[in-house]
């Protein structure tokens, strides 16, 4: 858990305090391009998309069946075309041989034109439900990948926490989902739609003239050759892009929750170079990547209008001498044009595709980060009533496993003991209590409660025994009692009230605006530290748990409070079994069992006067804070 020990890097046992066996900040991605995060399986990065909508594949179906639809009715629009403009072009013709004006009627020519228009509404039609069916599944999709992130999260080890950045995890939930979903939109059956339009469109081209056929396959297969050539290079981009935004945004984040920090030290311009290092960073791996991506249709298109052109030579040509009728020759026109737009979408489509599956591959890497050690299948149970007897025997851990910290720990704090953690900063106090609650795993020797081996309960069952004040006061938007009563959500008012007249809050509560309805909001800054501390201490009171854990929990607090928190500690720690981490030692000498830690291990337990007689390092220690 956070502490004031975790955040001074005094020596190496204070970085493993603090759990940075692993990296502590993601690389930066201004990395040699062989080196950046590209997906290593597409195909499979696809298959898990494929897993991940179950229930929704539905969806996808019919918005593929609409698109095949749509392309079935926009190519049988144009051959229906060919047959109709020649139906007009002849009878126009008849009718000035005659000289009477032409008038269309249903037996020249109307009924064709409403079939022509009913064939079009159909495709338009096919084309606005797929629309709307794909938006259903991709929003669907990625509310799924959302809730599996946030089921995630809670079943992620602290050491994960320890070694990521929280902006790139937000990213990952937000602009690589939201980038997976856009693509999903617009991209996927709009590649089904280029692939069906090219296909059928040269199919049916084929069944008018084979010569004019071939001029369009040799341009679509230069077309596809540049494509190719380009789509490497994207997927590289792509992906250097997405590791840029989940850097600038973790490092805006950092910048806006220790602005109070950066001010207090006169470090505003070095944050600033930072931020605007990582943003300028965004900005060249986001302009290499959107020119690449958008550069290709352009060249695509420039490349099917000379298709275009070439083609309406010939096709001229020939009509001119009579080898093709007029409405043959609109409908061969129409179907390269049909082709030519669905080549430059589908260049452009690959590119957005491999895009969006770099930051697929990105999510299910978050997804396939290991996790706690799961609740046992079938777990012990606690007495309804427990004592708080909690045994440390031969425990062993390190926050790496080349590099231990605690080698052989033994302790036991009986039922209703005081138990005070002393020491210096990395001495391993913190991770004693991390450790007691199962926010790591121990390597070696066990933990028991009350004889059971706290490896043998659930997590929650575990937890719900304790009641736990840190020194970084966490508290979150909502109203002062809300926050009072985050332990115990069923509580009445009059609970939380009592709760904080325990705690010494009443008095400063009662002279805000709105009372213990007050809102806090942006991390409770609109409160003092101290405040801030008082509401967390009520918070573990209201929870009346059978062990407190109290890691300085008053250090925000002025002495006059201290003491009377103090004494309302006294008042519900008894009968309980406590631990108490303290740097202040004239809090702590009344406890009924002292342990000074040093390089991760108890080098002196005892009491406050055992330990001040043996003359070793609590007394040197206790001395040095009169000195």
């Amino acid at each position: 858990m956070p502490s004031s020990e975790k955040n001074v890097e005094l020596d190496e046992l204070a970085e493993l305090e603090r759990g940075e066996a692993p990296s502590g900040r993601a690389a930066a991605p201004d990395v040699p391009e062989e080196e950046l995060e590209v997906p290593e399986d597409a195909l499979g990065t696809a298959r898990r998309l494929w897993d991940a909508a179950r229930g929704q594949r539905w969806r996808l179906v019919v918005a593929a069946a609409c698109s095949v639809l749509y392309v079935a009715g926009s190519l049988g629009a144009t051959a229906y075309s060919a047959g109709l403009i020649d139906l007009l072009w002849n009878n126009i013709q008849s009718t000035f041989e005659t000289g009477a004006p032409f008038v269309v009627t249903l037996e020249n020519g109307a009924l064709q034109i409403l079939t022509f228009l009913g064939i079009w509404t159909a495709s338009w039609a096919a084309y606005t439900a797929q629309v709307l069916v794909m938006a259903s599944f991709a929003e669907r999709l990625n509310l799924g990948l959302r809730r599996r992130i946030g089921e995630k999260l809670s079943r992620l080890p602290l050491a994960y926490y320890d070694a990521h950045q929280p902006g790139d995890t937000i990213s990952r939930a937000t602009n690589d989902l939201d980038k997976v979903s856009e693509v999903l939109q617009r991209g996927l059956l709009q590649l089904l739609i280029a692939v069906c339009m090219v296909g059928g469109a040269v199919i049916l081209m084929a069944t008018y003239d084979l010569m004019l056929t071939g001029v369009f396959v040799v341009f679509g297969i230069m077309a596809s050759v540049a494509t190719k050539l380009v789509t490497a290079r994207t997927l590289k981009l792509a992906a250097a892009r997405q590791a840029a935004l989940g850097d600038l945004t973790g490092r805006v984040e950092e910048a806006y929750s220790g602005r109070a920090v950066i001010k207090a030290f006169g470090r505003e311009d070095a944050s600033l170079a930072e931020v605007a290092e990582a943003a300028e960073r965004l900005a060249e791996t986001s302009g290499d990547a959107d020119f690449v991506t958008n550069a290709i249709a352009p060249a695509i298109r420039l490349l099917m209008r000379l298709c275009q052109v070439t083609i309406g030579l010939l096709a001229g040509g020939m009509l001119v001498m009579g080898q093709i009728s007029v409405g043959v020759f609109q409908a061969f026109f129409q179907y390269v044009m049909q082709a030519s737009e669905p080549f430059t979408q589908l260049a452009l489509t690959v590119n957005m595709l491999q895009g969006a599956l770099a930051a697929a591959e990105r999510v299910f890497a978050f997804l396939d980060e290991d996790e706690v050690v799961p609740d046992p299948a079938a777990p012990a149970e606690l007495p309804e009533a427990v004592e708080g007897r909690v045994a440390f025997e031969h425990v062993r851990f390190g926050y790496a496993p080349d590099r231990p910290l605690m080698r052989d720990v033994s302790l036991v704090a009986e039922p209703g003991q005081k138990v005070a953690i002393v020491g210096a900063t990395g001495a391993g106090k913190t991770t004693l209590i991390n450790l007691l609650m199962r926010f790591y795993e121990v390597d070696g020797g066990r933990i028991t409660l009350d004889g059971v081996d706290t490896r043998d309960l659930t997590r929650a069952e575990l937890r719900r025994q304790f009641g736990m004040v840190l020194q970084d006061a966490w508290l979150f938007e909502g109203t002062i009692a809300e926050n009072i009563a985050y332990g115990k959500p069923g509580a009445s008012r009059e609970e939380v009230e009592a709760a904080a007249r325990a705690a010494h809050v009443d008095f400063f509560v009662r002279t805000l605006p709105h009372g213990y309805d007050t809102m806090l909001s942006n991390d409770a800054e609109n409160i003092s530290q101290g405040q801030r501390q008082l509401l967390t201490i009520a918070r573990a009171m209201l929870t009346d748990p059978a062990i407190l854990i109290l890691d300085e929990a008053t250090s925000s607090v002025d002495t006059r409070t201290e003491q009377a928190i103090v004494r309302a500690m006294e008042a519900i720690m008894e009968n309980r079994t406590s631990f108490v981490i303290a740097h202040r030692l004239s809090t702590i000498v009344d406890a009924d069992l002292i342990l000074v830690m040093e390089k991760g291990t108890i080098i002196e337990q005892g009491t406050h006067a055992e330990l001040l007689a043996a003359g070793g390092a609590y007394a040197e220690l206790y001395r040095s804070q009169f000195a």
